[in-house]
């Protein structure tokens, strides 16, 4: 069987992703970030927005809500907040060590 042209649709680190929505509903970028580091093996938050956004185009990812917050920033006048949730293409499998971190850390 021959294979296809390109890089693989598929991502440990955007499933890896997902598997933390699953368990956190909503999200903003850098919470999933900082969950990440922590469970996974390390990667630069940089790498964390890409997926965001290849999972918005994907559908495995989607944008819950946007909210703008004004004040005196080092990069300007204001922030964007976007939060995330999972899409309708998402499919988690239940990662054991995302549950545990989960259940260890539910507010």
């Amino acid at each position: 069987m021959k294979r296809g042209q390109g890089r693989p649709i598929g991502s440990k680190v955007r499933q890896n992703m997902i598997e933390i929505l699953y368990f956190y509903r909503q999200m903003h970028g850098y919470e999933v970030y900082k969950i990440y580091t922590d469970l996974f093996p390390p990667v630069t938050m940089r790498l964390i927005y890409y997926h965001l956004k290849k999972g918005l185009e994907t559908g495995e990812f989607k944008i819950q809500k946007i909210s703008h917050k004004e004040g005196n920033y080092s990069w300007g006048s204001g922030t964007e907040n976007i939060i995330y949730e999972l899409g309708q293409d998402a499919r988690p499998v239940i990662d054991p060590r995302i549950k545990l971190y989960w259940e260890k850390n539910r507010k």
